[in-house]
């Protein structure tokens, strides 16, 4: 079976032997996952809150804060 790269769109054969697939190579691979870092592709839908977004606030030298 042959399918197009989803970077590049070169068709190339769809094998166990291509450990970079559905990529075709590796620079491929990393094109895609720096798109995904980078938040130029994301899965749709509202923005997750970590636990980290819900840490108290530092307090001041007087104590309040």
């Amino acid at each position: 079976m042959r399918v197009k790269c989803p970077t590049c769109r070169r068709e190339i054969e769809w094998s166990l032997d291509n450990s970079f697939r559905p990529f075709c190579s590796e620079r491929c691979k990393m094109v895609d996952l720096g798109a995904w870092f980078t938040g130029e592709r994301a899965i749709p839908g509202a923005p997750q809150r970590s636990p980290d977004d819900e840490m108290p606030q530092p307090q001041g030298d007087d104590g309040e804060g």
